[in-house]
């Protein structure tokens, strides 16, 4: 196994950091690592801002639901969705701007800040750094969009703290192999899989001191007390996403 798989199969999420700063030349070196990530039609519909200040950091936090290692990390790292620059390119060229009616456009950019968060995650840790990716800010994008004062056409997806871990943290389990990987087509019988990791969750959580509970109870929890979760349906209209406006096809 290289070092590049180990990296990225000993993935762990920390939420305390020592009290020590991430150095300038390894933020840089993260962010060349989810610029350099592909992009649909190499359009590079990804902008990541580094927020340092403790203030910056706190009201984050209260956006994130009150997630205290978001004001804690020595950098927080907001990746957000662009389509301000291609805005601009058709300008310069002189041509319409379709995109922000186009659906597919909000497939693209969740997609491009996936694959380039997943890039600077694996670059932190490859470097010591612990990290823990924060999808919280989508419950307040307006307060991140204001105190950011991200343009027309730029949203917020997700968020990431980065900073030297405290202490090791156990890893997480995850689901059965051939509940995530499907051979030719998909094969929905899952039931037996999701009761694997209900076991093994509850194991990891026992190892830990901690209340034994299912993996599945957790997700549909989730599920059935978030049918809408934040604030992104008006939000993405504001911005410039007209396709947020579209209604299911009654037919």
């Amino acid at each position: 196994m290289n070092e590049v798989i180990a990296t990225l199969k000993n993935h762990r999420s920390y939420r305390q950091y020592a009290q020590r700063e991430v150095e300038t030349e390894a933020l840089r070196t993260i962010i060349e690592a989810a610029q350099a990530a592909p992009s649909w039609i190499n359009g590079q519909h990804v902008t990541v801002i580094s927020v340092r200040d403790e203030e910056r950091k706190r009201q984050l936090s209260e956006f994130s639901g009150n997630q205290k290692h978001v004001a804690e990390a020595p950098v927080f790292l907001m990746f957000c969705m662009d389509f301000y620059r291609a805005k601009l390119a058709g300008e310069i060229e002189e041509t319409s701007f379709e995109a922000e009616r186009d659906v597919d456009a909000l497939l693209i950019g969740a997609t491009d800040v996936g694959i380039a968060l997943e890039a600077a995650i694996v670059a932190a840790e490859s470097l010591g750094l612990g990290v823990i990716p924060i999808g919280g800010i989508r419950r307040n994008t307006q307060g991140v969009i204001d105190l950011l004062k991200l343009p027309k056409y730029v949203f917020p997806v997700v968020g990431l703290c980065v900073g030297y871990p405290e202490a090791e943290v156990p890893k997480q389990p995850r689901l059965p192999l051939p509940a995530v990987w499907h051979e030719e087509s998909y094969n929905p019988d899952l039931a037996g899989y999701l009761q694997e990791m209900n076991d093994s969750n509850r194991q990891a959580l026992k190892a830990q001191g901690l209340e034994e509970k299912d993996w599945t109870a957790r997700v549909a929890a989730f599920f059935a007390a978030n049918p809408e979760y934040g604030d992104a349906k008006r939000t993405l209209r504001e911005q410039g996403f007209a396709c947020s406006n579209l209604e299911p096809d009654p037919s």
